[in-house]
């Protein structure tokens, strides 16, 4: 009876083995022959909104930095690397487009032994909290090099699409197949700065009437926020958590901001500029939650200025 019993696990081993690798094959065969939209769940996109593939193309030439900005596009496109130059400091901007702290822990665990920041500014916008990461994830996986990170993110998520596109990246990077891929500066009215920042062509705001409503926070990333805050301090990096100014209309439209607001700073240093800047929502916004560039530099000189007088900044 023992021989049948471990002569049938043996075969299901090996069933399941064969097919984990008829899998793997048939992902990467479907992405490679089939046209973009038959690609079902696999949503591999390289190159696409936010240039993240640039970023991380040229963190070698980025090298022990003072300040290293983390988080959403609220980072890539909140603060200016041109800004923080002009007041002697060195920085890079490691946000992507909807990243939560889930994604931000795979980047940190990849790139923060080169930057080698000696403080992280990570900004942390409500919605992001309330997010899966799905959207984020897909971006790393098409314009990084996949490792054991890539894999750990898609079975954190356990998400059919991110684990499907997370095969075919690692088929393509296997084969190089985008080893000669150049990703344009200028892409519609985005422009990319070295050093991370994104500056969009200017624009301005309409506002909207909203209703009242609540962030509908995850767990999850809370938990990651932590993690990533425990790497940076096991390397004795100073992080402070900041969240970047949106409209008025949206942030006075949510009802638990105190509530955000008392959770974040039990993490650690943090600062709110909606209550510490006061924008305009027409004259310094492109959309209800993102500045354009005249809010942008009022924004930077306004945290620059605060974290000086806070003895927060590295001294230069």
């Amino acid at each position: 009876m023992n021989k049948e019993i471990t002569f049938f696990v043996k075969k299901l081993l090996l069933f399941f083995v064969f097919s984990l690798l008829f899998y793997i094959i048939m992902i990467s065969v479907w992405g490679t022959i089939l046209p973009y939209r038959l690609h079902g769940n696999i949503k591999y996109n390289k190159g696409s909104y936010g240039h993240l593939y640039t970023r991380i193309k040229e963190i070698p030439n980025f090298k022990n930095v003072d300040l290293l900005f983390l988080g959403s596009s609220h980072t890539y496109r909140g603060f200016d690397n041109r800004i923080f130059k002009e007041h002697g400091y060195s920085s890079y901007n490691l946000g992507s487009s909807a990243q939560t702290p889930l994604q931000t822990y795979v980047l940190l665990n990849r790139h923060l032994e080169v930057l080698n920041p000696k403080i992280i500014i990570f900004e942390v916008y409500p919605d992001i909290f309330s997010s899966d990461g799905i959207e984020s994830s897909l971006d790393i996986i098409a314009n990084t090099p996949n490792d054991v990170f890539s894999f750990q993110m898609a079975i954190k998520q356990k998400h059919i699409t991110v684990f499907n596109t997370m095969i075919y990246g690692s088929f393509r990077d296997f084969l190089k197949k985008d080893l000669n891929f150049k990703e344009s500066i200028i892409k519609g009215n985005d422009v990319y700065v070295p050093g991370g920042y994104v500056e969009k062509k200017l624009g301005y705001h309409t506002p909207q009437k909203r209703d009242s409503s609540k962030w509908d926070l995850n767990s999850l990333q809370f938990k990651y926020l932590k993690k990533c805050i425990e790497l940076a301090k096991n390397k004795k990096i100073k992080v402070i958590l900041v969240m970047a100014p949106m409209t008025k209309n949206l942030y006075h439209c949510k009802t638990n901001n105190i509530e955000f607001d008392k959770k974040i700073k039990s993490y650690g240093e943090y600062y709110n500029f909606n209550d510490i800047l006061h924008l305009n929502d027409s004259l310094h916004f492109y959309d209800e939650h993102h500045l354009n560039q005249n809010g942008v530099k009022l924004f930077n000189e306004a945290f620059i200025k605060l974290m000086k007088e806070e003895e927060l900044l590295p001294k230069n």
